[in-house]
């Protein structure tokens, strides 16, 4: 899974200046979706209703702030819990963003074995961070706080290898959460991101920005090619299902020489479909048709009862996915969902939510503001507010809208978050 990777940023999705030929191998050995939505149109959000299964009205961590409420709790069952139980082995790598180290969230208290990276959401700005957490320790990169030497993607991307080799025995679970291509933070332009080289884009009549963009992502290419080998050379190959997508849609200030949101309205922070419909790539050699597409809607609450029927786990109760293993065979859903939701803006002054259903699209920007309806069948781009010609459908969606979200103590709806960064960095970090 990417950070912040647009719809538009892959070459099989139609980008034309960006080379991913590792990715776009997924596409061409499996299965390419083109209606799959994030969790949520923000990292922590989306990222906590892909491992509790339940969308972004009911799941812990519901926006990027304020953290400490949010973590996961021992009573939240993940999906790395749900494949324990059916005899996996759980390693993750990345950016966790459920739980700092020493509480109940972090990812080896929530059923992951091992985990590298970064726990906690604003660390995983740094990609020459002084330290990366390391299951329940750290591994300390003291050189980096004078100069760049250990670039946290490739010291991940070893970690990755490491992990499946030693469970190539063994049914097991891999979470690969990059942090690919988030922003640097503490840039001077937060548009420049951190890379440790612009190569192959170094000659291009480029600004610095664009080439560092391109060159994260075709870096992150680079090493979703070496696992794919990495899955050939040990023989694993057809026994495997691998995904691969985003966590929500592009920075708004994404370089715009690439069009990051392809033909959609919106971007991260955004519940138009720039912001939540993501890239979703399945390869499955001898269960999913190479070559094969599919217009199903699927969300990312779908995944953690997808894998349970996939492992033979038990489904948890009170989720909100559904299987969509016919889906991802190609077929389509025999029960599809009712509606999706997605909301954004819980501790914020703004609260924005978004409804689709069948192929009818609701947002409402605001409490207080008049929901726009959107045909996404003729108008992908969401150009033409269609509210006042069906007023049966706003209705519909404007009970959803009062119904599908239920306040919780770590997520009561319009308690704005006042307070300064509840996170600070326990001892220097490097510029990046």
């Amino acid at each position: 899974m990417a950070d912040d990777l647009g719809y538009g940023d892959l070459g099989c999705y139609g980008q034309e200046l960006i080379e991913t030929p590792n990715i776009d191998r997924l596409a061409t050995e499996g299965i390419r979706f083109t209606q799959a939505y994030a969790g949520g149109p923000v990292c922590a959000a989306s990222r906590s209703v892909l491992m509790t299964g339940q969308h972004n009205g009911h799941t812990a961590a519901r926006d990027n702030i304020p953290h400490y409420p949010a973590y996961l709790k021992d009573s939240d069952i993940t999906l790395a819990e749900v494949l324990k139980s059916a005899g996996y082995r759980c390693g993750g790598i990345g950016k966790w963003s459920l739980g700092d180290p020493g509480t109940e969230g972090r990812a080896t208290a929530q059923g992951f074995d091992t985990w590298f990276g970064y726990l906690n959401q604003d660390h995983a700005h740094y990609y020459y961070p002084a330290y990366l957490d390391d299951d329940e320790g750290r591994l300390e990169l003291p050189d980096n706080i004078e100069r760049h030497t250990d670039y946290s993607h490739d010291l991940m991307t070893e970690r990755a290898l490491k992990f499946i080799r030693g469970a190539k025995e063994g049914p097991f679970f891999f979470y690969g959460a990059y942090t690919i291509p988030h922003f640097s933070a503490k840039s001077e332009d937060p548009t420049t991101y951190a890379v440790p080289s612009d190569a192959p884009y170094t000659d291009r009549d480029w600004d610095q920005a664009s080439k560092n963009y391109a060159a994260m992502i075709t870096r992150l290419d680079r090493d979703v090619g070496r696992i794919l080998d990495l899955l050939d050379e040990l023989g694993l190959t057809k026994n495997t299902l691998v995904v691969f997508t985003s966590d929500n849609g592009a920075l708004p200030k994404a370089p715009p020489r690439f069009r990051s949101a392809g033909p959609l309205r919106g971007f991260k922070s955004s519940l138009y479909e720039g912001g939540i419909r993501v890239p979703f790539l399945a390869r499955w050699p001898g269960t999913i048709t190479a070559g094969s597409k599919s217009d199903e809607a699927i969300a990312f609450y779908d995944m953690l009862p997808t894998f349970a029927e996939l492992s033979g786990a038990k489904i948890p109760e009170n989720i909100d996915g559904i299987s969509v293993v016919e889906a991802l065979k190609g077929g389509r859903l025999s029960k599809p969902h009712a509606f999706f939701y997605w909301d954004y803006g819980h501790c914020r002054k703004r609260y924005d939510q978004a409804v689709r259903l069948g192929n009818w699209k609701g947002v409402r920007n605001g409490r207080d503001a008049a929901i726009e309806l959107y045909d996404l069948a003729s108008d992908l781009r969401e150009t033409s507010n269609v509210a006042t010609a069906h007023p049966d459908v706003v209705a519909r969606i404007a009970e959803i809208l009062e119904t599908a979200a239920i306040p919780s103590a770590r997520y009561p709806i319009g308690e704005i978050y006042r307070g300064k960064p509840l996170w600070q960095p326990p001892g220097p970090l490097a510029r990046p």
